[in-house]
């Protein structure tokens, strides 16, 4: 036991909170190698043993992936899509932050789809927010989120560059978000997404359109998201029925 009765950190954590700070910073990206057992105990001074049962603790997270023979390596960013989560959630439980660059936020009056999706009047006016996601300093998201502009009033003054949509929401509107009926499919992204998200032209991205409900059943958001397919991968848990 520590002093002052703090127990001390056990030395798999240390090793996994280096890994996890190394990729949060953008030293470690998608793909690139992780320091071997034998590197990660002459480094921290441990056994190899501790060493392996941090790497397999990341393995178990979803943050790395071992390949047999070859090494350790960051794993790309899996979408758990079972569980409703926003961006910044998501990355968070990988130790990694989201940033958000806001390229348009403003109440437009000509979505008459969106507005009938949102089950609002038509000519009432949304809030189109669209932002660029950002993660270990490279892009990987684009995002357009479309909402009420009567039921969320100032909404467009809010850190939506800082702080999590989803959070602002519970939080200054009191707002219990409930689930999403989500479509999920690739196409080749259009020359502009391709240039924002850093990738080739004609490059394969995932599109999720996503219509967020409130616990009370109320359709309260619709999102259109372009995912690098190269930084994602789908994780999917399937049920046999009656096992």
């Amino acid at each position: 036991m520590a002093q002052n009765g703090r127990k001390s950190v056990p030395a798999y954590q240390k090793i996994q909170d280096t890994i996890r700070r190394r990729i949060g910073s953008g030293e470690l990206k998608a793909g690139s190698a992780v320091d071997s057992e034998r590197e990660l105990a002459k480094i921290h001074q441990v056994s190899l043993m501790t060493a392996r049962h941090a790497l397999a603790s990341l393995e178990r997270e979803g943050l790395v992936e071992r390949r047999r023979g070859v090494g350790t390596f960051v794993s790309t960013p899996r979408i758990q899509i079972n569980k409703l989560m926003s961006t910044t959630e998501q990355l968070a439980g990988r130790g990694l932050t989201a940033k958000s660059r806001v390229l348009l936020a403003r109440i437009v009056y000509d979505e008459q789809e969106i507005e009938a999706k949102l089950a609002l009047p038509l000519g009432s006016g949304v809030i189109k927010l669209v932002r660029l996601r950002h993660a270990a300093e490279e892009p990987f998201s684009l995002e357009t989120c479309y909402l009420s502009a009567a039921d969320f009033p100032e909404l467009l003054t809010a850190p939506l560059s800082r702080e999590s949509l989803f959070q602002i929401l519970e939080r200054k509107y009191d707002v219990t978000l409930g689930h999403a009926d989500e479509e999920i499919d690739a196409l080749a992204a259009d020359a502009k997404t391709c240039e924002l998200l850093a990738i080739p032209r004609r490059s394969p991205v995932l599109r999720i359109r996503q219509l967020i409900y409130s616990t009370q059943k109320r359709p309260l958001m619709y999102v259109l998201g372009f995912y690098r397919s190269d930084r994602h991968k789908l994780v999917i848990r399937r049920f046999r029925e009656n096992a």
